[in-house]
C-alpha cells in the first residue's frame, strides 16, 4: 500500500512540474540529415560527427514544483570540439513543433559559426549570433520568433535576488541586442540555462592519465540486438586504478564488518533484472564517466592471444614491406613512411570449386553479365570497310534522283570489337569486426567472402580486367594487404580458394590499404578505373587512428586517389554509415546495403549500374 501510494504521489507531482510538450516535440533522429546537410552548406566543418549532448547539472534556481518533484536539475545544451557537433537529443521547450524545429536549426548555424572559444561565454555566444545574422540575414526573423517564445519561459527577474536578477537582465539583453553586454554580473547561483546558446563549460573528455597504445580500442561495438543504440554520447575522463591502499577500512579486519543481511531473514530472489541495461539506466544519471585501467603491461600477464596465429598457420608475407605516409589532420602535414604495409597471401589456399549454394545464382549473374561482354558491332557510313553500305547507297541514288545534294559520308560499313575499356580493384575489409554475425545463421566475413565469389563470377563473364584485395592492420607498422587475386592472375580454382580461405584479420587502417590500392589500379593501361571498397564500419586501429584521425587520413587517401584518375566507390552494411561516409566519398560515392544478406547478389549489380 506504502509503495502503491507513494507511486501515485510521484506521477502527480512530476506531472504538476513538467514543463516538457510532449506532442511538439523534435528529436535528433527526425532532423539529423538536415541538420548535417544545413551544417556544412553553413560553412561548418564536414568532419565532425553529429551526436546527442549529454544532460548535465546547471546549479540554477528553480521552482518549487520541481524541487518537490526533484526534476529540472538537468538541461542538454549544444557545443561542439574537435571530433563532434553535439546537439539536444530532443527538444520539447515550446508548445509549437515549428519552433522548436527551429531551435536545431539555429543551434546548427551558431555553431558553424568560426569564433574565438577563448572568449567569455556570454561574449562569445553575442559574437557568434552577430556573425550568424550578418551571414545569412534571412535568419533574423527566425532568430526574433525565438528569442520572443523564449523570454516568457525564463523567470521574471523581479522574483529572483539581486544579484541572480542582474544576470537576468544582462542576458535578456544580450539575446535581444547582441553585442550590447560585455560582461555577466557575478552571482552566488548559476544563471539559468539559455537554450539558444551553446554550452557555457561543456564537459569536454580530459586527456588520458594512462597510455592506451598497449590495450584494447577505446570503444567496442556491442553485439546485443536488445540494447536501444542512443546518439547520446557520455563525457568520459581516464584515471589511475586505486591501489587499494588507502582508506579507513584498511584499518580493520573484513570479518568484523556485519551487514543487514545477518540480522533481518528476508526473501531476496535471485536479481533477474539484465545487467547491460541496469549500466545503461545508470549511466543516464552519470554527469560524467570513469575509466581506469590497472595499469599492468602486457607481458605480466600469462594470456593466449587468440588473435595471433602461429608463424606455420599464418599468411605468408610478399616481399619485405612497403613503407606507406599517413595524413595528420591535427599538424596539416602528411607524416613520411609512418606506416609499414605487407602484402601477404595465403599458404593453406587450396584450388577448389565454386561452393555449391552460390552455383545458381552465379549462373544467372554470368548470364545477365554476358551482356556487358565485349562484342563485334558493325559500324555504318565509313569511308572503307568490309562491305557496301546497302542503306547509304540506296539514300544517295535517291538523292541524286530527285537533284538533292547527294550525303557526302562514307559507303562502306565495317565490323570492329566493342571493347570496355575499364580496370577494377575490389578491397575488402577483412578486421575484426567481419568476425559478428551478420544474420542468424552467417557472419559477416561469410557475406563478403559469398560477395567475393559471385562478384569474380560476374567479371569473369565481361572479359573486364580486376583485382581482389583484403587488408587489416594492427597498429601502423603491421597493415596486412592480403592478395587474393592480381590483375595478372587468372580467376581459377586457386584465386577461389584464397577467397574461400579469407578469416578475420585484426583493425582497419582504411587509408594504408586505399594508397596501396590506388597505387596498383593506377598502373593498369585502362581508360576507366574503379576502385571499389567493401566495408562493414569506419576507420580505426589500437593506437591513435581513431575517430576524426583515422576519418581524416582515409578521406585524405581517397583525395589522392581521385587526382591519380581513380574513381572510389564504397559498398558498405554499416547502419550509422551516412553519418561519415558523406564526409569521405561524397554524394553519390557509397551505397549501404541495409540488409547484409543482401550484399552478395548487391555487388554486382551495383558493379553493372557504375560501369554499363
Amino acid at each position: 500500500m506504502e509503495e502503491y501510494v507513494g507511486e501515485l504521489w510521484h506521477k502527480l507531482v512530476t506531472r504538476v512540474a513538467d514543463k516538457q510538450h510532449v506532442g511538439a516535440a523534435v528529436s535528433l533522429d527526425e532532423i539529423s540529415k538536415t541538420a548535417a546537410i544545413f551544417f556544412r552548406a553553413l560553412g561548418g566543418d564536414a568532419g565532425l560527427n553529429l551526436s546527442a549532448a549529454p544532460s548535465t547539472r546547471h546549479g540554477a534556481r528553480r521552482g518549487w514544483r520541481d524541487r518537490l518533484a526533484s526534476s529540472g536539475e538537468r538541461v542538454e545544451l549544444s557545443w561542439r570540439d574537435g571530433e563532434t557537433l553535439r546537439l539536444p537529443e530532443k527538444i520539447d521547450l515550446f508548445t509549437e513543433r515549428s519552433l522548436n524545429r527551429d531551435l536545431y536549426l539555429w543551434l546548427v548555424a551558431l555553431s558553424a559559426a568560426d569564433v574565438n572559444d577563448s572568449l567569455p561565454w556570454i561574449v562569445r555566444n553575442q559574437t557568434a549570433t552577430l556573425a550568424t545574422l550578418a551571414r545569412f540575414p534571412g535568419l533574423g526573423s527566425r532568430y526574433n520568433r525565438l528569442v520572443d517564445a523564449l523570454l516568457p519561459l525564463r523567470t521574471l527577474p523581479s522574483k529572483l535576488p539581486s544579484d541572480e536578477a542582474a544576470q537576468e537582465l544582462a542576458i535578456r539583453q544580450a539575446l535581444q541586442q547582441p553585442g550590447s553586454i560585455h560582461t555577466l554580473p557575478l552571482s552566488k547561483k548559476p544563471f539559468q540555462p539559455v537554450p539558444l546558446w551553446t554550452h557555457p563549460s561543456p564537459p569536454v573528455s580530459v586527456s588520458n592519465k594512462v597510455s592506451t597504445s598497449d590495450g584494447a580500442p577505446e570503444r567496442e561495438q556491442s553485439d546485443d540486438k536488445n540494447v536501444a543504440k542512443s546518439r547520446r554520447k557520455h563525457a568520459a575522463e581516464r584515471t589511475d586504478m586505486p591501489d587499494g591502499k588507502d582508506g579507513f577500512l584498511m584499518m580493520f579486519r573484513a570479518e568484523s564488518l556485519f551487514s543487514w543481511t545477518e540480522y533481518i531473514n528476508v526473501n531476496r530472489p535471485q536479481d533477474e533484472e539484465d545487467d547491460i541495461e541496469s549500466a545503461a539506466l545508470a549511466a543516464e544519471d552519470m554527469d560524467s564517466m570513469t575509466v581506469a585501467r590497472d595499469g599492468e603491461t602486457t607481458v605480466a600477464k600469462l594470456r593466449f592471444d587468440l588473435d595471433l596465429p602461429a608463424a606455420g598457420e599464418d599468411d605468408a608475407p610478399l616481399g619485405e614491406g612497403i613503407s606507406l605516409p599517413e595524413w595528420d589532420y591535427k599538424k596539416q602535414v602528411m607524416q613520411p613512411d609512418y606506416c609499414r604495409l605487407q602484402e601477404c597471401i595465403s599458404p593453406q589456399a587450396q584450388p577448389c570449386e565454386l561452393p555449391p549454394h552460390l552455383r545458381r545464382t552465379a549462373r544467372r549473374l554470368r548470364s545477365q553479365f554476358q551482356a556487358l561482354a565485349p562484342t563485334r558491332t558493325w559500324l555504318k557510313g565509313q569511308q572503307d570497310g568490309e562491305e557496301i553500305d546497302l542503306d547509304a547507297w540506296v539514300r544517295q541514288e535517291a538523292d541524286l534522283l530527285s537533284g538533292a545534294h547527294a550525303d557526302s559520308r562514307g559507303m562502306y560499313r565495317a565490323q570492329v570489337n566493342q571493347q570496355r575499356d575499364l580496370a577494377c580493384l575490389l578491397l575488402a575489409d577483412l578486421s575484426l569486426s567481419t568476425d559478428a554475425y551478420a544474420s542468424d545463421h552467417a557472419r559477416v566475413i561469410d557475406v563478403i567472402r559469398d560477395s567475393l565469389f559471385l562478384f569474380s563470377e560476374a567479371l569473369s563473364a565481361t572479359g573486364d580486367r580486376f583485382a581482389m584485395y583484403g587488408f587489416s592492420s594492427l597498429k601502423r607498422g603491421n597493415v596486412r594487404f592480403n592478395r587474393l587475386k592480381s590483375f595478372d592472375d587468372r580467376y581459377d580454382g586457386l584465386a577461389r580458394g584464397r577467397i574461400q580461405a579469407i578469416k578475420p584479420g585484426y583493425y582497419t587502417r582504411m587509408g594504408a590499404a586505399i594508397r596501396q590500392a590506388s597505387a596498383l589500379l593506377a598502373a593498369q593501361p585502362q581508360r576507366q578505373r574503379l576502385l571499389l571498397l567493401l566495408t562493414d564500419g569506419k576507420p580505426n586501429d589500437l593506437d591513435r587512428y581513431e575517430g576524426r584521425y583515422g576519418i581524416e587520413d582515409t578521406r585524405m587517401a581517397l583525395h589522392q586517389a581521385r587526382q591519380l584518375g581513380l574513381r572510389p566507390f564504397c559498398v558498405t552494411i554499416d547502419n550509422e554509415a551516412n553519418e561519415y561516409l558523406p564526409h569521405l566519398f561524397g554524394v553519390g560515392g557509397f551505397a549501404v546495403i541495409r540488409k547484409p544478406e543482401d550484399l552478395p547478389k548487391e555487388l554486382p549489380l551495383l558493379y553493372a549500374q557504375m560501369t554499363r
